[in-house]
């Protein structure tokens, strides 16, 4: 990779991106995300006829924001056998001081007192081991009889700090390598307390894709032997993925250079809609009333979600950058202490796009190891096509994906059906992850690992 001293460490081949200052958008944004986001976690229900598909959300980007109403979500336990692990992968790293909170790689484990089947479950981009998603999969499990260990994905801060060898999350072969290490040593942490009469694996959206290359990986090792694999709403080219939601931004009003913008007049719908109302709290009826009075449009519904994923990819880039000493958004060298200010390194790193990290930050990482190969090359090995041979030969894999998945081509779609035939299960709507909730989808999920 190449580096520099300057602020952006950027590649000599490609523009010069503007200073720090010039960067931040004009308002701050998690918290506000997470309000505007909460805020459309609930749909109006539709009755449907006896023995169809009863998710009621028909759009696709409504479908991934709002999720699944809490109607119909099954009953799942409250109280568990759980542990939190935490695995020291790297005893030798250091971590900088920043970074003074992370002891360790971060898993969720629950066990059964009986011998039972053990299911590793990978998260989604960014996501951590204790995602909703992830906890809610983790607990239908459970229930069922299975001992669960759910784990981050790489592109989790948390797993660039402890669990990447690299540092640098993107190459799906040696983020696979990363998650069997973990996989490893979570067992061997858990052992002794539990016995295992299988091993499963698991994975939704990234961590999906990612659970088939773990799974390659594990044919050559035999550590876990894996005797069933589900793939839920997997991306078959991570990259083209990746690009379809950066695109949703390309909806809002202006196109992604008005993040700003587009984070105030957000905010300002919701309170004006909140005090409007004169709603006493936010409730179900005022989330409800949210998406019954379509207080945001389909476009504005797409942006929220390419902005979601901008930040979960700048809280990426800021601890792979840090960790690596790369000079791309934190200037080379610069020690950050407890107590510094990070709001100009992470409001530049959310205006970042999947487009930049590639090009500017992995590719030019990824060519150093492996001189002479083409952007297009490194396009074509982070994609399910590659190991198609080991797919199609393997009976123990499973995919559960919707026919309305916007990070999907319905090329991509028919690729999937083709490959795993009967053992893939397409929903007709349900979005990008918006039905995973669903008591239909979570009793697939449980019988296919049965």
């Amino acid at each position: 990779m190449q580096r520099s001293t300057t602020a952006h460490g950027l590649p000599d081949t490609f523009s010069p991106r503007p200073r720090a200052a010039e960067r931040v958008p004009a308002a701050s944004g998690r918290l506000v995300l997470g309000l505007l986001l909460a805020s459309l976690f609930c749909a109006p229900l539709k009755l449907w006829a006896a023995g169809e598909y009863g998710y009621p959300i028909p759009g696709a980007y409504e479908a991934t924001i709002l999720g699944t109403p809490g109607n119909l979500k099954p009953e799942l336990p409250t109280k568990m056998r759980v542990r939190n692990l935490v695995l020291d992968i790297f005893p030798d790293r250091e971590r900088p001081p920043i970074f003074f909170y992370d002891d360790g790689l971060r898993c969720t484990f629950a066990y059964q007192k009986k011998p039972a089947p053990l299911v590793f479950l990978i998260a989604g981009t960014g996501a951590s081991d204790r995602a909703t998603v992830q906890i809610t999969m983790l607990k239908a499990l459970y229930q069922a009889g299975f001992h669960v260990i759910t784990l981050p994905s790489p592109t989790n801060a948390n797993f660039v700090i402890s669990g990447s060898r690299t540092r640098i999350p993107g190459d799906l072969y040696q983020d696979s390598e990363d998650l069997y290490r973990a996989m490893e040593v979570a067992w061997n942490k858990v052992k002794g307390d539990i016995e295992v009469t299988s091993f499963n694996l698991g994975g939704y959206s990234l961590g999906g894709t990612e659970a088939a290359f773990v799974a390659r990986l594990d044919r050559e090792r035999k550590v876990f032997n894996f005797k069933k694999v589900l793939l839920i709403d997997p991306a078959v080219s991570v990259f083209h993925s990746a690009a379809r939601i950066e695109e949703l931004l390309g909806q809002i009003p202006g196109g992604s250079g008005k993040l700003g913008a587009f984070f105030n007049r957000m905010l300002y719908k919701f309170s004006e809609f909140y005090n409007y109302g004169n709603f006493v709290g936010i409730d179900n009826n005022f989330l409800y009333a949210v998406y019954q009075e379509k207080i945001f449009s389909p476009d504005e519904a797409a942006g929220l979600i390419g902005l979601t994923f901008r930040i979960n990819l700048a809280g990426m880039i800021f601890a792979s950058d840090v960790m690596t000493n790369s000079g791309y958004v934190v200037p080379k060298n610069k020690v950050l202490k407890v107590g510094d200010s990070l709001f100009d390194y992470l409001m530049v790193s959310s205006h970042l796009s999947f487009f930049d990290y590639f090009n500017e930050y992995f590719f030019p990482y990824y060519q150093e190891s492996h001189p002479g190969v083409t952007r297009e090359q490194v396009i074509s090995y982070f994609d399910l096509r590659s190991i198609e041979g080991y797919l199609k030969s393997s009976p123990q894999f499973g995919v559960m994906a919707n026919d309305n998945d916007f990070i999907l081509t319905a090329e991509d779609r028919d690729y999937l059906k083709g490959i795993f035939g009967e053992r893939a299960k397409f929903y007709p709507r349900g979005g990008h992850l918006g039905n995973l909730e669903y008591k239909e989808n979570l009793a697939y999920m449980v019988d296919f690992f049965k």
